[in-house]
């Protein structure tokens, strides 16, 4: 598999919780939208893209895939989808609430109807911000569902990871069995240069022959050097170094960092143009060495700092 992948939240709905380095556009209608979001598909899959994770939290982006993928007709290509989190925005960028979760049975059968779909492309499904306040993790009624849409599709059962308890909620589902064998193995994280939490599991992850795809790389934008967070300055100033070095943008030298730091993991591009795709994927043509990715890594910073600063940050 790729170790880059195309996340599609931004190619899904207008807008999301980050920094936005780039002006969005406000006046694009709903056909436009979709015929962006088809042509970013497009882009990623000449340059070699393979890999794609939606939800339906995404809006628009379980159906952009069905659409794209009658098209390209590619048995090659492997989609990641979710179940959980459902959009409620209705592309209105002003609206007050954007998703709401909800774990249970009812949501589980109602989204797979939908998502099922993606067959056969569809290779991995997954609980959309699995947490323990949401008891989805105990619910045997939930994780039986999983296990029978398992073995029925052949597909891999996963879960993504949001917030300061990320290890505790891993540690948790990679001991959950149905029917004496594992139910989860895929995991979708947040990693990057300041949140770093889940490297204490590399090797637990390696043992159990998990796949591991990594989300939010640049940190929601805070890893593009700006004016907001001038704590990280030093930060700013390093990436900015090795980005001069390789001649590549911040967002190559952040995603490298994922990459490196897990070479047999996924690292989803969530570029939502194709000049910031462009840009991501030039991480692929060079290699940290060890002294910058030991110097990168001294710049984590505490987990519940990181998602205290993530709260904080605007849809936009």
């Amino acid at each position: 598999m790729e170790n880059i992948g195309l996340g599609t939240a931004a190619i899904g709905r207008p807008i999301y919780i980050n920094i936005r380095h780039e002006k969005p556009r406000v006046d694009v209608s709903l056909p436009e939208f979709r015929k962006n979001g088809i042509g970013i598909l497009d882009h990623a899959y000449s340059h070699g893209i393979r890999f794609f994770d939606a939800s339906p939290g995404y809006g628009l982006a379980e159906s952009l895939l069905i659409e794209w993928l009658r098209q390209k007709n590619d048995p090659d290509i492997s989609v990641a989808t979710k179940w959980g989190l459902n959009y409620v925005a209705d592309f209105n960028i002003n609206a007050t609430v954007h998703e709401i979760k909800e774990h249970s049975l009812e949501k589980l059968n109602e989204q797979w109807e939908f998502s099922r779909k993606l067959l056969p492309n569809l290779k991995i499904y997954q609980i959309h911000s699995a947490t323990l306040d949401t008891g989805v993790l105990d619910n045997k009624v939930i994780l039986h569902r999983l296990h029978q849409i398992k073995k029925d599709y052949n597909i891999i059962i996963g879960l993504t990871t949001t917030g300061a308890n990320q290890v505790e909620v891993l540690k948790r589902a990679v001991d959950i069995e149905i029917e004496n064998e594992p139910i989860f193995s895929s995991f979708q994280s947040t990693y990057n240069i300041m949140e770093q939490s889940i490297l204490e599991l590399k090797e637990i992850l390696l043992n159990t022959n998990s796949q591991l795809i990594i989300k939010e790389s640049l940190a929601n934008g805070r890893l593009i050097p700006n004016t907001t967070f001038k704590e990280h300055y030093g930060l700013y100033k390093y990436i900015t170094k090795l980005a001069d070095k390789y001649n590549v943008g911040a967002d190559a030298i952040a995603i490298r960092f994922c990459i490196d730091s897990f070479p047999d993991a996924v690292s989803l591009s969530g570029a939502s143009s194709a000049n910031q795709l462009q840009s991501n994927l030039a991480a692929k043509t060079f290699k940290l060495q060890e002294d910058e990715m030991r110097l990168l890594s001294r710049y984590k910073i505490a987990p519940t700092m990181y998602w205290n600063e993530r709260n904080q940050l605007s849809w936009q």
